[in-house]
């Protein structure tokens, strides 16, 4: 089923600035390999080299944080709307 991922600025060069794009799948997982499929080298810039979503990378479903969910196995309802949102770091 398609769903929609929501791209942040920052990762829009390696999608060819496009700022939302459609994937078929039924997990988050599947959602990021669909990406990678597509987009080579998205995949190190939101999970890391043991599986688990870098600290820096905030993943939502449907405005729900998937760290509080399944994480990477969240299972996505049809026509479900991921947005990756970078970590702000910063201080006074």
């Amino acid at each position: 089923m398609p769903v929609t991922v929501r791209i942040p600025q920052l990762l829009r060069n390696l999608t060819q600035g496009e700022r939302e794009v459609q994937v078929e799948a039924t997990t988050l997982a599947e959602a990021i390999e669909a990406l990678e499929q597509r987009y080579p080298g998205i995949r190190q810039r939101l999970v890391s080299q043991d599986g688990e979503l870098h600290r820096y990378v905030n993943l939502f479903v449907n405005d729900q944080d998937v760290r509080l969910l399944s994480g990477l196995q969240t299972t996505l309802p049809e026509g479900a709307e991921i947005s990756i949102v970078p970590a702000m770091a910063g201080g006074c």
